[in-house]
């Protein structure tokens, strides 16, 4: 097997499993056709795609209801659909420590246009959230709690059940982009109110395709209003799901590449003691700090590391001269995260798995970073 040198997995997934690009392409060269706007053949086909896909979206989060699912350019846009609708009369929201810039800039600009704040849930070291402390942070202001599901820095897994548990009524949004594809989800068990999600990271599909969950439509205005294809006689967006929030032609040909990825799922070449071997054995390297969970069993398929006292920019430019390692330097538009886990302003390095990453592979980082460490 070919050794796989991509660990930037974190920003999008590569590679692809060679039925998206077919699926993708077969769209644009034989398909054709728009969605939910005409009544011929190729139409039918694309509605029958199109769904399909959201189906299969609603079964692997664990939602009852597929019409609860929407599409949306990327996991961002789903984000700031929520943020600016329950924000936009003010309030008070908790967020993880571990928040993506995704999160935080929305919010830093509404709460200043609106009024209103956002708060740390209470934490442990490695930023995972501890329920047990979360009550008494609710107040009679809080509107919203942001979780993002696995951090896209030290790849904690946040106990997402327990946390909405805690929450009471406060509505709970999920920002599930690193943690989709790769860690089960629930949302009618934990009792979600929203998750944000990307189909190109770990569901390992193109890029330019993501959605929205909302357990209650009806609570949340839409950010864009346009054609539908659906109550086309009112100047007012239809009330009807999944159309109050799916303005515009979508990105068909990315559904199509989504519904491949999600049906050709492979199986991963490393197993979970491969993984967690690879995160001992870079503890063990001197000089060498590794940024993961406290516990394995709350580490996702993300972690970083640097070497203190110098610029991590410093050790990712030379595991891809000398060694072809593509990997994340910086703050990986998680500046809160950094400042968590203490190595801002200057960041990590960023390691991101995928399942067709091979033990192999883990053993040729380790010797690179053996190498790089060497005085």
């Amino acid at each position: 097997m070919k050794r796989n040198n991509y660990f930037d997995n974190a920003a999008t997934s590569f590679p692809k499993p060679p039925e998206v690009a077919a699926a993708m392409s077969r769209y644009l060269n034989e398909v054709g056709g728009s969605y939910g706007r005409s009544a011929y053949a190729r139409a039918f086909e694309v509605a029958r795609t199109v769904e399909k896909t959201r189906d299969l979206l609603a079964e692997r989060m664990g939602a009852g209801d597929a019409e609860q699912v929407v599409f949306a350019p990327n996991a961002t846009y789903a984000i700031n659909v929520v943020l600016r609708s329950v924000l936009r009369h003010g309030g008070r929201v908790l967020i993880s420590p571990l928040e993506h810039n995704a999160v935080t800039r929305p919010l830093a600009a509404l709460t200043s246009r609106y009024g209103g704040s956002f708060e740390l849930l209470p934490h442990r070291a490695d930023g995972r959230v501890e329920p047990s402390r979360i009550k008494e942070m609710v107040t009679s202001d809080t509107v919203l709690a942001v979780v993002n599901h696995q951090g896209n820095v030290n790849g904690v897994i946040q106990p997402l059940g327990e946390i909405r548990e805690q929450l009471g009524a406060v509505p709970l949004l999920v920002d599930a982009s690193q943690s989709f594809g790769s860690i089960p989800l629930t949302v009618d068990d934990w009792n979600i109110d929203f998750l944000a999600f990307t189909g190109h990271k770990a569901l390992l599909g193109p890029t330019g395709i993501g959605g929205l969950y909302l357990r209650n439509p009806a609570e949340v205005e839409p950010l864009v209003y346009g054609g539908t294809g659906s109550a086309s006689e009112s100047f007012q967006m239809p009330d009807i799901m999944p159309d109050r929030f799916e303005a515009g032609t979508p990105n068909i040909a990315g559904i199509y590449g989504l519904m491949a990825a999600l049906e050709t799922q492979p199986a991963s070449c490393h197993t979970r003691e491969e993984y967690q071997r690879l995160i001992e054995e870079l503890h063990s390297l001197p000089s060498l700090r590794v940024l993961c969970a406290e516990r394995f069993d709350h580490q996702g398929d993300v972690f970083s590391f640097y070497q203190p006292g110098s610029d991590p920019a410093n050790l990712g430019r030379r595991l891809f001269d000398d060694f072809g390692i593509e990997s994340r330097i910086g703050l990986h538009c998680a500046p809160l995260a950094h400042q968590t886990l203490g190595t801002f302003p200057t960041g990590s390095v960023r390691i991101g798995v995928s399942r067709y990453h091979s033990a192999n592979d883990f053993s040729y980082l380790t010797e690179a970073l053996r190498n790089c460490l060497q005085p």
